[in-house]
């Protein structure tokens, strides 16, 4: 047992001289022992103070911009003049449409036939002349059977070149008041587009009123009749306005 103890105790003593023989090897290097080390201080840190967050603002501080369309009678005139039935579209009078396109659609259909025929009376009496006057003394027959059927007789033969000649210039004309009847309804569908687009606007409200009460003249001394008409200025239906 003894020697049991003094092996023990021999083995502690070396594990302890081993230990010391390392710090001091270890204090040599990093110029701390071991021991310094565990007793240091630990450093400082920076320490963040919580912030105070910023009043949010509310809806009553920010103004509200609510966008409001403003019906411009010029708009108006402006969109029906580039295109038929665009104006009454920014009226909203979309009930319109079909009239406008409606009248549009008859002279262009009459102008459609008129030209036509004129281009038929064209050839036929450019060809029957040809064929019946001689240029350097012969005739060209060629352009006759050119003619469409519905410038010939029920025989199939033609008429005369002045008749071609009076038929020509009656299509033309047709078809030139065709045109100016065209112009005249888009015309008319501009004006249209105009004049309810500023009734889009027109005040039919108390602010204008026209009034009849008995009046009393100073000068005359006499009892009367007055008429009163009043009249303020409207505001504009839509605006741009900030709610608070």
């Amino acid at each position: 047992m003894r020697l049991l103890f003094c092996i023990i105790l021999l083995l502690c003593c070396s594990s302890w001289y081993s230990a010391q023989a390392q710090d001091s090897a270890r204090r040599k290097l990093m110029g701390t022992s071991l021991f310094d080390t565990a007793r240091a201080k630990p450093h400082d840190t920076l320490v963040k103070k919580p912030v105070a967050p910023m009043m949010a603002k509310t809806a009553q501080d920010t103004p509200v911009i609510v966008k409001r369309r403003i019906h411009d009678p010029n708009k108006a005139t402006v969109r029906s003049a580039m295109i038929p039935g665009w104006g009454q579209i920014y009226n909203r009078e979309y009930w319109k449409l079909p009239l406008v396109y409606g009248a549009l659609a008859i002279p262009t259909a009459t102008f459609i036939f008129n030209n036509t025929y004129y281009k038929r009376a064209k050839y036929a009496y450019e060809a029957v002349y040809a064929a019946t006057t001689e240029i350097d003394g012969k005739v060209d027959k060629s352009k006759l059977p050119g003619i469409h059927p519905s410038m010939l007789k029920e025989n199939g033969e033609t008429y005369p070149a002045s008749s071609y000649q009076n038929i020509r210039n009656s299509y033309r004309q047709a078809r030139d008041y065709s045109v100016l009847w065209f112009l005249i309804v888009w015309g008319i569908n501009v004006v249209d587009a105009t004049v309810f687009g500023h009734l889009k606007t027109f005040d039919v409200s108390d602010d204008l009123s026209l009034q009849v009460s008995p009046t009393f003249n100073s000068a005359l001394r006499t009892p009367g009749v007055g008429l009163v008409l009043t009249y303020k200025k409207a505001t504009p239906r839509y605006s741009l306005s900030a709610l608070r």
